[in-house]
């Protein structure tokens, strides 16, 4: 990756959606070079997709969480990600060093909801324990990676 494949990340991180054309302009390169520096960088697997960032508040889904899991001994990781991918309000899992195995990020509508994800999960995931802590802010940082 050069420094105009890395500049092409760090404003692909902040707006997806952009042209071939404005992204060409912002890199001084024509759109069909960007467009195959783009095609190239996928092929690497440095861009692995484009997605839509939602607001949860907006989906009534406005308290979030992060939940710190510890899993069974001898529960795996592909099978607690698998079941994670069967319960609504689960946003990202991230597999942590430390105490926890896991850090699991939840939208609910509120606290009830909150309290019937995490009954849930440990229902059904393999867990041993777990810390729920409610998130006040969130704020996305769009620094470039490079």
């Amino acid at each position: 990756m050069d420094q105009i494949d890395a500049k092409i990340a760090a404003i692909l991180r902040s707006d997806a959606r952009i042209s071939y054309k404005e992204l060409a302009e912002r890199v001084h390169l024509s759109p069909n070079a960007v467009a195959e520096r783009m095609r190239r960088l996928e092929a690497a697997g440095a861009i692995l997709g484009y997605h839509a960032r939602l607001d949860p508040r907006v989906l009534d889904l406005s308290l979030q969480a992060v939940i710190d899991v510890k899993l069974l001994p001898g529960a795996t990781a592909d099978a607690f990600e698998a079941t994670l991918q069967t319960i609504p309000g689960v946003i990202e899992a991230i597999l942590m060093t430390g105490n926890f195995d896991y850090m699991v990020r939840v939208a609910c509508a509120d606290q009830e909801a909150l309290v019937r994800l995490n009954e849930n999960l440990r229902a059904r995931g393999g867990v041993q324990d777990t810390n729920t802590r409610l998130m006040l802010r969130t704020r996305q940082i769009a620094a470039p990676l490079i």
